[in-house]
């Protein structure tokens, strides 16, 4: 019998690259219809001002940045 930590993260056994492909194909499909579009494309307007702030990262790596952490915030919760 194995004891599992409540604190270790729900989908732990799920590789995040292929849970990645198939959230962002979803998206692509779905457009705004996705639940996760609007999270997303939230995280890179965010990340987009920030980068412009910030004289080292610019607003497109930044808005990557950002779509990326929220991305990876609505795969593993």
């Amino acid at each position: 019998m194995t004891d599992r930590d409540p604190k270790d993260p729900r989908h732990q056994d799920h590789d995040l690259l292929p849970d990645a492909k198939a959230e962002i194909s979803g998206m692509a499909k779905q457009g705004m219809q996705h639940p996760s579009t609007k999270p997303v494309l939230l995280g890179a307007a965010a990340g987009a001002v920030a980068g412009a702030i910030l004289p080292v990262i610019g607003p497109v790596v930044g808005g990557l940045a950002g779509a990326g952490i929220m991305l990876y915030k609505r795969l593993r919760p």
